[in-house]
């Protein structure tokens, strides 16, 4: 059953953090989780706070000391590069009765209800907000695997709203689509475990472009995180050699319901105007 990561837990617990606690989590979070792997000095001096103030940072997150703390921090680092087969050696291992059927649900549901439990709505809003700007244009790129991802959310997204554009996964094709992304734009990267170095570079030559880029990862944050104005993390962990994207795609498509409905009046005459030509093409078979 998928468990909060230490980075969860230091959003959450922010308010009740001091301020020197706080500096220190943000500073842990800005390139998490290695910058909580060094020794408890080091990481007081990074962050320019005292040594007891870390101890009682990982206290508050509930931690019986730093060496537990760092023990969970690399159970999260072990998580984040496991390959797939490693993956299905450690379910397998401990795999619970009942049929693959019902497990796989129960996870797939647990995954949804742990995503959507973690999203800040008021971050939400305004990322579709920005989303559905028509003086914005949109990039959406996705990597080995998020590469389908990419392309279900690009589909939809170029029916609702003009100036939408689906950055190729080969990335030594990245410059030519960089050399259109202009201040303000929107850079959609999707981004999950097993991270891409170079989706990484792209999100930092797109920040340098000046362009707003909203990230789609998992409870472990891909780096691009660093660079990202908006960040959703999708809990992916089922009993499978595989991550699930379910949580991931739920999310997309709550998120192409709310920009649809933006700017209805405009988006309603661009799929008209669609159907209009799918029918000239006979594209679609039709029964009557």
């Amino acid at each position: 059953m998928p468990t909060k990561t230490i980075a969860d837990r230091l959003r959450d617990n922010s308010i009740r953090l001091t301020r020197a606690e706080r500096q220190l989590a943000d500073t842990i979070l800005k390139n998490y989780p290695a910058s909580g792997l060094g020794t408890i000095t080091t990481v007081a001096t990074a962050a320019n706070v005292s040594t007891p103030t870390v101890a009682r940072l990982v206290q508050k997150l509930g931690f019986g000391g730093f060496p537990d703390f760092q023990a969970h921090l690399r159970e999260e680092l072990n998580e984040k590069i496991s390959g797939p087969i490693a993956k299905r050696e450690r379910w397998a291992n401990s795999a619970p009765d009942g049929h693959i059927l019902n497990r796989f649900t129960e996870a797939v549901i647990d995954n949804i209800g742990q995503s959507l439990a973690g999203i800040d709505t008021a971050h939400f809003d305004k990322a579709c907000g920005l989303l559905s700007d028509p003086k914005r244009s949109v990039f959406i790129v996705g990597g080995r695997i998020t590469r389908i991802l990419a392309d279900y959310f690009f589909l939809h997204m170029q029916v609702i709203r003009r100036g939408v554009t689906h950055i190729t996964s080969s990335s030594n094709a990245w410059p030519h689509y960089l050399l259109d992304i202009d201040k303000g734009d929107i850079v959609v990267i999707f981004d999950v475990r097993r991270y891409e170095n170079s989706t990484l570079r792209l999100a930092e030559m797109a920040k340098q472009r000046e362009a707003v880029v909203i990230l789609f990862t998992d409870q472990w944050q891909s780096p691009v995180s660093a660079h990202a104005d908006f960040s959703f993390n999708s809990q992916i962990v089922v009993p499978s050699a595989w991550d699930s994207t379910i949580a991931c795609m739920l999310l997309l498509e709550i998120i192409i319901a709310e920009v649809q409905e933006q700017h209805w009046d405009t988006t309603r005459e661009r799929m008209e105007e669609l159907e209009a030509m799918f029918d000239r093409t006979r594209f679609f078979r039709k029964f009557s």
